[in-house]
């Protein structure tokens, strides 16, 4: 299992989230990091483990209010070797396809940004994109014929729990076994609520591929030897 680590960009600068409630994100705040600038965050999350994957969500793109493209750029020409996951709200072809062009990383297709599910079909089985399926407590967040027909999905699938991001209430073990019972055997990666390692443990026994972590990072919740333990 993979732990992959997660910053969420607002204004060019990296911000705390929690529990989806993007109004009140402030810049992060963290002992890895002298400031929230994007390299300064990075450079500390390498600092804990050589990760492999970042994954990146451009909050001012996702909410149709600009976009962090050049801080997008400025993580991929400091750290070449990092393979991110990028979320930028794309939510068609032609802006899925520029995020391809830009050569800035793996898009992820939020489902929250969805208008139906002509984007996921375009993409069926692909492994050159990841779908984020997002849920704000027990409700998709997203058209219901996405949820409903695993078999248009790519290979790649998060299980993204807003509520329970940064909010230290543990992972929804519950809805990713529900996921991995209709997703054919594709991969799948929690997101929300991992709060330390017996967490990774707990999900790394359920048999997901990985998890997205940052607030127990930042809060030395989960350090190196628990990396490296799974």
């Amino acid at each position: 299992m993979h732990a992959i680590p997660v910053i969420d960009l607002m204004g060019g600068q990296v911000v705390r989230a929690r529990m989806g409630d993007r109004a009140s994100y402030r810049p992060l705040e963290s002992p890895l990091s002298p400031t929230s600038d994007p390299i300064d965050v990075v450079r500390g999350v390498l600092g804990i483990f050589p990760f492999k994957r970042l994954y990146v969500a451009d909050l001012d793109a996702i909410q149709g209010g600009g976009d962090n493209r050049q801080t997008l750029r400025r993580i991929r020409a400091e750290f070449p070797l990092l393979q991110m996951w990028v979320d930028d709200g794309a939510a068609d072809a032609s802006s899925l396809h520029a995020l391809i062009g830009a050569d800035l990383g793996t898009p992820v297709i939020g489902s929250e940004s969805q208008r139906d599910s002509t984007l996921i079909a375009q993409n069926r089985d692909s492994m050159r994109i990841v779908l984020s399926l997002d849920f704000r407590g027990d409700a998709f967040q997203g058209p219901q014929e996405i949820l409903a027909e695993p078999a248009l999905w790519p290979r790649r699938v998060i299980v993204m729990t807003l509520a329970r991001v940064g909010s230290g209430a543990g992972a929804d073990l519950a809805r990713l076994a529900a996921i991995r019972s209709i997703a054919g055997g594709r991969e799948i990666y929690a997101a929300g609520g991992v709060r330390n390692a017996a967490d990774l443990r707990a999900l790394k026994e359920t048999g997901v591929s990985g998890a997205l972590i940052a607030t127990a990072l930042h809060e030395r919740q989960i350090v190196r030897s628990d990396i490296e333990a799974i």
